[in-house]
């Protein structure tokens, strides 16, 4: 067995067949059109045997290595294939210096292809033929772009290049600039010991800027950021960051390490000397967004991020920031869970291990819950039903406010969509663009541009007759353990969707506002925070909006602040984490969703554990608790159809 993958098989014959189209050339006298067939073939297999048997006798028809040269041009616009190329034909020229620049080019632009798996360098008079100098700057050129640590493809495929470089260092072991660059490439492949001890010897024996990055960034990684700190902070105490352009990116470090060891107020006072003496520096502003983060966790500076980056597109940091510290966290980097009942109990039929699409649940809840809920139990198991045995006060299937957009309709404690399905064009189109996932607000914003285009009936349509979950591993996973997220994630795109809808419309007064704003006000369902969400995206990225996105949102607030103090709220949670990512949002309203919040989580932490679902055939019906009703009061009878 050959152990290759599929992938790998395809790019092999895609090689094997541009060698055998460029032989054809070399025999024919059209040396160029040879030489572009093998540039392509060196993309899809740079190990190829044949391939390095047909550059080589490219050269020979070319009059030689050095003659071949002008086949494989480097002026203008270069490919990368042609770049790879012309190192192989370097070394047959023997100019090693340039061969191991073009190498270090290639590593450089796509880490991860085996570029560094050539003969020639792993000759071993290698070492002494070519100059540290050059193989420092290749060094430097080649792990520039490599993340630190590298995984573990790239890793492999770097490591030939790494040898080569430890060699040359073995015969040149006092010269600084090799030793701290190869120090950066030894701790990208995890031997942070080796790299901390090429650092040192490059500080010891040249004091300076470049051996103090290096052995900072290789201690770091070693696990001894103070010691890291204490090397910064000399170096800084040499050159002040405040009258060195070089040394302010260094100050940005010490002030970000200080925040990773929890001392963020610590790294402060660095950023503030970098932006007094250059205000619009590239990393500074971002970073102290990200400190004062870290002080406090207001989403606030995550804004503040954000209109950075819009007012300076050319700040990548500040994107870069973003998107770390939304990660993962509720409608800033991910769409929010859901707590109702209904889906409690879904949870634990899904985990059942005899569980199937033919599995009936007969769910009856002691009030009404967000009839999206029910959504999210059909999709899964589309036999099954759900009731509900009261109305609590407020009513909760009711409006705010008198709307002009309607979805949903009761049949008395019986939900049933009020709009049609949407057409399946459109349907696909949405399931095609939701995720629950997304880098950053903005970003998902971006993102539902896509929907644009569609009909608003249609985007209406979709937030209660959702669509299956995509045909891939993460569709498969939501159907089978978590479906409320799917649910969730198409009514989160489908209301995105609707912002990005007639945009020619000036805020005030368009049809997206009003649709919204209806959706926003109307029946307590997840949909209210899907609309919620689309409105905090439209904050984020037009802050003329943020006044009147913020009037809506503390409507919705106060509502479920009030509604809560006689009835379970199951939504009030994520609004109240909504109303935090606005950070324009008022502070007394800001200070009431954290109020709000914090009574949750009390709650949750002194409610009974849920009871175990009970066998199938058969019920169980949890027990009354005394005081006021939690999600989890629900009736559960479970069969099979």
């Amino acid at each position: 067995m050959s152990g290759r993958s599929g992938d790998e098989d395809d790019e092999r014959l895609a090689a094997e067949g541009e060698v055998a189209v460029a032989r054809l050339a070399i025999h024919s006298g059209d040396l160029r059109h040879a030489a572009d067939h093998l540039c392509d073939a060196v993309l899809a297999d740079p190990q190829l045997p044949e391939l390095h048997e047909a550059l080589a006798e490219l050269c020979a028809a070319a009059g030689g290595p050095a003659a071949a040269r002008e086949l494989f041009p480097l002026d203008g616009r270069v490919y990368l294939g042609t770049v790879a190329c012309r190192a192989h034909v370097e070394a047959a020229a023997g100019d090693w210096d340039t061969a191991v620049g073009l190498l270090a080019s290639a590593v450089q632009y796509e880490p991860a292809r085996p570029w560094a798996h050539a003969a020639w360098l792993a000759r071993e008079d290698l070492p002494g033929l070519v100059d540290p100098d050059a193989v420092a700057q290749a060094v430097a050129r080649a792990t520039g772009a490599l993340p630190d640590p590298l995984p573990a493809e790239p890793a492999d495929a770097v490591r030939p290049f790494h040898d080569f470089v430890q060699a040359v260092l073995a015969r040149h072991d006092d010269h600084v600039l090799l030793l701290a660059m190869a120090s950066g490439l030894t701790r990208r492949l995890g031997d942070t010991a080796r790299a901390v001890e090429l650092a040192e010897r490059a500080h010891r024996l040249a004091p300076g800027y470049l051996p103090a990055v290096m052995l900072g960034n290789a201690l770091r990684s070693a696990g001894r950021p103070e010691r890291a700190l204490a090397v910064w902070e000399a170096e800084l105490a040499r050159v002040a960051p405040d009258r060195d352009d070089s040394s302010s990116y260094l100050a940005v470090d010490v002030a970000e390490l200080y925040g990773a060891l929890g001392r963020p107020a610590e790294g402060l006072p660095w950023l503030d000397r970098v932006l007094a003496a250059e205000p619009e520096h590239p990393k500074a502003g971002p970073a102290r967004y990200g400190l004062r983060h870290a002080l406090d966790g207001d989403p606030a500076h995550l804004l503040g991020l954000a209109d950075h980056h819009r007012a300076h597109p050319e700040h990548e940091y500040a994107q870069e920031l973003l998107e770390r510290l939304s990660h993962r966290e509720p409608w800033l980097g991910l769409v929010s869970g859901a707590t109702e009942a209904t889906v409690n109990v879904l949870h634990q039929v899904l985990a059942a291990s005899d569980t199937d699409r033919d599995t009936e649940i007969d769910c009856t809840a002691s009030t009404v819950e967000p009839p999206s809920s029910v959504l999210a139990v059909r999709l899964a198991l589309p036999r099954s039903t759900v009731g509900y045995q009261a109305v609590g006060e407020p009513d909760p299937r009711l409006p705010l406010t008198e709307p002009t957009t309607r979805i949903w309709a009761w049949d008395g404690t019986d939900p049933r969509p009020a709009v049609a399905p949407p057409a399946p064009q459109s349907a696909e189109l949405v399931r095609a663009t939701a995720e629950i996932f997304w880098p950053t607000v903005p970003a998902a914003y971006d993102h539902a541009v896509r929907l644009a285009g569609l009909p608003l009936d249609d985007l209406l349509g979709v937030l209660v007759h959702p669509p299956m979950p995509r045909e891939d591993e993460l569709g498969r996973a939501l159907l089978a353990h978590q479906p409320e997220l799917w649910v969730r994630a198409v009514q989160v795109f489908a209301c995105l969707g609707i912002a990005h809808h007639r945009t020619d419309q000036p805020w005030e007064g368009s049809e997206r506002r009003r649709v919204l704003r209806d959706l926003l006000l109307g029946p307590e369902d997840w949909v209210v925070e899907a609309a919620g969400f689309a409105l905090v995206a439209i904050g984020w990225t037009q802050p003329r909006t943020r006044a009147d996105v913020a009037a809506l949102l503390q409507q919705r607030l106060h509502h479920g602040a009030r509604a809560r103090r006689t009835r379970v709220v199951t939504i009030l949670r994520s609004l109240s984490a909504l109303v935090l990512a606005a950070p324009w949002m008022s502070d007394e309203d800001r200070a009431l969703a954290r109020h709000l919040t914090a009574r949750e989580d009390a709650a949750d932490a002194g409610a009974d554990s849920e009871p175990e679902t009970a066998g199938r055939p058969g019920t169980a019906e949890e027990s009354e608790p005394a005081g006021e009703p939690r999600p989890g009061r629900l009736r559960r009878l479970f069969g099979r159809g």
